[in-house]
C-alpha cells in the first residue's frame, strides 16, 4: 500500500472511501455522502476531540463529501481543495440548488428581511457561496430566504482580475491559525483566499502552495528580481509580493497581516523562525 498524506487522502485504520481501495488499508471502504456547508464558517480538525487545534476552515456553501458520522461530528472531505478532516456534523446540510455568487467582500450580512435595520443572522466571510433566486431593490434573496446586499456579490464565474489586489484589502487582519477570513487568516489561508476569488485553484497548506502553484524563480542575492504577484516560500509560512521590494503576509511576529520590506522579512525569518527563503514563485506573466 502506498504512503498518503492524511490532510488530503480520506483514510482512518477503520474506514476509507471507496475509490481509495487497493491504494490503503482499511477495515472498510465506504461512498461518500454529498453536503453542504450551511453555517459562515466552520473549524476543521484532524481529531473529533472539542478543543483540537485546528486544521482550516470551511465557509458558508463550500461543498464537502461525508465519510462518517459520529458523537456529533462528521469526517468529511471538502471538494473544493481536498482537505480531510472533522467537523460538527450540524453545520452540514444536504446539497439542494448549486451556488449561483460569491461574497466579494471582506464580510457581508445575512439578514431575516429586506431592511438593513433588521437584526443580521450571520456575517458571512469572503467567498462564502450563496444560491441567489432573485434580486429585489438593494438585496439579493437566497434559497433559504435569506437577504444579503446585492452589490457585495458576484456570479460564481466572474473572477477577481487581480489576486493580490484581494490580498492587500487583508492588511490590518488579526492572525489567526487555520484562519481563511477577514475575522482570523494565517499565511497560506491568505494566499488561498485571494486565488480562490481571482478564480485560481489553490492547495491549503503552505508546502502543498509550493509544491502545487506558479513557475520556480532563481532569487537573486539581493532580491532585486521580486516583482508583484510572486510568491515567496519558506518552510512553513509564506507570502506575497506586492510590488519589487513589498511583502505581504500573515505572520506570528505581528500577529496580523502585514505589508513590510521583503529584505527586512527575509532576515528576521531567517533569524528568528523559519530559516531562509527555500523557493519563490512566479504566479503572474511579465507585463
Amino acid at each position: 500500500m502506498t504512503a498518503f498524506d492524511r490532510r488530503i487522502t480520506p483514510a482512518r485504520p477503520d474506514l476509507a472511501a471507496a475509490h481509495l481501495k487497493g491504494q490503503v488499508e482499511a477495515e472498510r471502504f465506504v461512498e461518500g455522502r454529498p453536503a453542504r456547508v450551511e453555517l459562515p464558517i466552520v473549524p476543521m480538525a484532524p481529531t473529533r476531540q472539542v478543543n483540537a487545534a485546528r486544521d482550516t476552515e470551511l465557509l458558508l456553501g463550500e461543498e464537502v463529501q461525508v465519510y462518517d458520522v459520529q458523537g456529533g461530528y462528521a469526517y468529511i472531505q471538502s471538494e473544493r481543495d481536498g482537505y480531510v478532516g472533522y467537523v460538527v456534523e450540524p453545520a452540514l446540510r444536504p446539497r439542494r440548488a448549486p451556488a449561483t455568487h460569491r461574497v466579494a467582500v471582506p464580510r457581508t450580512h445575512l439578514y431575516p428581511g429586506p431592511s438593513i435595520k433588521l437584526p443580521p443572522n450571520f456575517v458571512i466571510p469572503m467567498n462564502a457561496r450563496l444560491t441567489i433566486e432573485r434580486f429585489t431593490n438593494e438585496f439579493a434573496v437566497t434559497d433559504t430566504s435569506a437577504h444579503v446586499i446585492a452589490s457585495h456579490l458576484v456570479p460564481i464565474n466572474e473572477p477577481e482580475p487581480d489576486f493580490v489586489a484581494v490580498a492587500e484589502r487583508f492588511v490590518g487582519t488579526p492572525y489567526l491559525w487555520a484562519g481563511r477570513t477577514s475575522l482570523g487568516i494565517d499565511c497560506s489561508g491568505l494566499v488561498q483566499t485571494a486565488l480562490d476569488a481571482a478564480g485560481i485553484a489553490s492547495p491549503r497548506d503552505s508546502d502543498m502552495q509550493e509544491k502545487a502553484l506558479g513557475e520556480a524563480l532563481d532569487l537573486a542575492a539581493d532580491l532585486s528580481n521580486l516583482r508583484r504577484g510572486d510568491l515567496v516560500f519558506w518552510k512553513g509560512h509564506v507570502g506575497i509580493m506586492t510590488s519589487p521590494t513589498e511583502l505581504l503576509h500573515a505572520n506570528g511576529h505581528h500577529m496580523m497581516v502585514v505589508r513590510e520590506s521583503v529584505a527586512e522579512a527575509v532576515a528576521r525569518i531567517r533569524e528568528k523562525s523559519f530559516g531562509a527563503v527555500t523557493s519563490v514563485k512566479r504566479m503572474v506573466p511579465a507585463g
